[in-house]
């Protein structure tokens, strides 16, 4: 491939969005630039304050709870105060909680400051996301996503790399840091992003229409959406085992921590340089197919876990599942705009960002006790099951409800046949393609709080 030709698709891969949603595009890299809080944060309590790897592990489970309750709070303020106050006001209070972390000392104290701060940072992915699905073109979607994802993961890197290096000055002032970013993120929204909640529909005479009210049982109810969410909780729990599993696999066969440092690298160093091509190879392609592809390879990179003992060889399994973690967040991305009502992008999206949140609760605990019971082998062997199970059920289970992305037809509409639910008005389906995104960015919040966790559970393996 000629530069000519890598130059016009790097063009092709960038244009036609909004100034609006560049302007977001911004502030999720600043924001993520400055995220050092989970990243350092069982360093800080097993080292800085002495507490035990068991606390520390506590500690970032607690930051995953908050997100399970933050992730429906932010749907619903989302669709009812607006995307733009939300974003402002969840940013602002995810500040103040890494602020305080530089102050506060008491165990329990810092407990509730981390478990504040998931509620937060959960509770901001909703109007993120569903700014994206108001401002961009259908057919755009899944591209805005993935540009979305690319900057969160070049942030997280920079702020990995950064961290590690501004960690000389002390980890309170890493948090300090943190805040101030995210402080500087509210600021671009505040200034340079508009309101997008879509205006209540209104009938020939000018009237307001009344919108049927949706709750989060109301969007539960919709079956193939719901399908969706509880595949989606099985690829993230293949996703985030490897942040804990990985460390406690390496560390039992006698690996430095400092080797799988390296080997986790490889993450984001592939999304980085190649999810722009991985985006450019799947456009247009088949959701289903596409999930369940991704779904395969999450299977095989963590299976093969099992399989392997140098450094090398776990990075390539990291290679395998990491492509299939490229495919599958802006696929899903879009499954969730496909399936979502314009009045409740928030609803669908809080619900949609509850299984992220579940699974960076459940995951760090499950993988700690099955290494310390049955062992590695059994983990990454569980995990290529659940891989295989969730590909089975994309492709037998949605087909129908994410059949023609690009050209709605009968099938937007639930029916009897595909498990849809024509007595709940509030989730029949718009002919409109543009819907709701599931929130891409909590991709970030799982690596953090997990690589956090990893930290914090390889000291009594290592020691």
């Amino acid at each position: 491939m000629s530069i000519d030709s890598l130059r016009r698709s790097a063009h092709a891969t960038v244009s036609g969005f909004p100034p609006g949603f560049w302007w977001l595009w911004l502030s999720t890299l600043v924001n993520r630039t400055g995220a050092f809080v989970l990243t350092f944060l069982s360093l800080y309590l097993t080292q800085e304050l002495g507490h035990s790897a068991w606390f520390a592990g506590l500690v970032v489970a607690l930051h995953g709870l908050g997100g399970v309750a933050g992730s429906p709070l932010g749907g619903m303020l989302t669709d009812r105060w607006g995307r733009r106050p939300t974003m402002v006001t969840m940013h602002l209070g995810a500040a103040v909680c890494a602020a305080a972390l530089a102050v506060v000392t008491d165990p329990w104290a810092i407990a509730t400051v981390v478990l504040l701060m998931g509620v937060a940072m959960q509770a901001v992915r909703p109007p993120i996301n569903a700014t994206i699905a108001d401002m961009v073109p259908a057919h755009d979607v899944r591209r805005a996503y993935s540009l979305n994802y690319w900057a969160l993961n070049l942030g997280f890197a920079i702020a990995s790399i950064a961290g590690g290096a501004a960690a000389f000055l002390g980890y309170r002032t890493l948090f300090v840091v943190d805040a101030v970013a995210t402080v500087l993120c509210a600021v671009i929204v505040f200034l340079r992003l508009p309101e997008t909640r879509p205006e209540a529909a209104v009938d020939k005479r000018g009237e307001p229409v009344a919108e049927e009210k949706v709750s989060v049982l109301t969007v539960l109810r919709d079956a193939p959406f719901r399908t969706l969410v509880l595949l989606n909780l099985l690829v993230c729990v293949v996703f985030t085992v490897p942040w804990i599993g990985l460390p406690l696999t390496m560390a039992s066969q006698g690996l430095s921590p400092s080797s799988f440092g390296m080997v986790i690298a490889v993450n984001g160093i592939v999304i980085v340089g190649f999810q722009l091509l991985v985006n450019k190879l799947t456009d247009k392609r088949s959701p289903v197919l596409l999930l369940t592809l991704s779904s395969l390879l999450f299977a095989l990179g963590t299976g093969a876990t099992a399989l392997v003992g140098s450094p090398v060889a776990f990075a390539a399994t990291v290679i395998v599942w990491t492509v299939g973690e490229m495919i599958h967040v802006p696929t899903n991305a879009a499954a969730t705009a496909r399936l979502a009502p314009e009045h409740a992008r928030g609803r669908y999206q809080g619900v949609m960002g509850m299984s992220w949140a579940v699974a960076g609760f459940i995951a760090p605990i499950a993988a700690g006790a099955i290494v310390d019971g049955p062992g590695p082998d059994v983990l990454w062997t569980a995990t290529a099951a659940i891989g295989v199970a969730a590909a089975i059920g994309y492709y037998t289970r949605l087909r129908k409800a994410l059949a023609d992305e690009d050209a709605p037809t009968q099938q937007d509409v639930p029916s009897q046949q595909d498990g849809g639910n024509i007595g709940t008005p509030a989730v029949v389906r718009t002919v409109e393609v543009v819907k709701s995104v599931e929130s891409v960015e909590v991709v970030d919040s799982v690596k953090g709080q997990n690589n956090a966790a990893g930290a914090s559970e390889q000291a009594p393996v290592s020691a």
